[in-house]
């Protein structure tokens, strides 16, 4: 094999190993934890979010009321409707919204309240629907009713 032939296939070589290098590296999703001024200043061990890529995954919301540490009144579906919105706020800080969810799981301190809780859920969401899941818990957040975490898929 002629020198400049070798050179040719050797600067080839190299090139093609740093092209694949840098799209590895840009393929490579990054993750970012993500608080408000909020959720840092009541300085609570979790992130609201975390961003991985483009998938958004929401820490577990309760109903409280913004800007206090107390449950929104009126039972089941209040709490419901409060978390909800708690969820679609945090979505829409981040750069979603309700409809890019594609999994939640939902914990009920009592799974009585399971059709009381759907009837509130399908006011926020449309068809179709996310993936879930659901159980009855003991012991939720603040004494709260319900609980959710969502994942969502982020648009580009």
């Amino acid at each position: 094999m002629h020198r400049s032939t070798v050179a040719i296939a050797v600067a080839a070589l190299i090139t093609g190993a740093a092209v694949a290098a840098i799209a590895a590296d840009r393929d490579e999703p990054r993750v970012e934890f993500l608080n408000s001024a909020a959720a840092l200043e009541a300085d609570l061990p979790f992130s609201e979010a975390v961003r991985v890529g483009r998938s958004l995954y929401l820490s577990g919301q309760v109903g409280v009321v913004p800007g206090k540490m107390e449950l929104a009144p009126g039972g089941i579906e209040a709490e419901a409707r409060q978390t909800l919105q708690n969820v679609k706020s945090l979505l829409e800080v981040h750069g979603a919204s309700m409809s890019d969810v594609v999994k939640c799981t939902v914990m009920l301190a009592d799974i009585a309240d399971w059709e009381r809780f759907n009837e509130v859920y399908r006011t926020f969401f449309e068809r179709p629907y996310p993936a879930r899941s659901a159980f009855g818990a003991n012991g939720l957040a603040l004494g709260a009713r319900v609980e959710l975490e969502c994942i969502a898929a982020i648009p580009r």
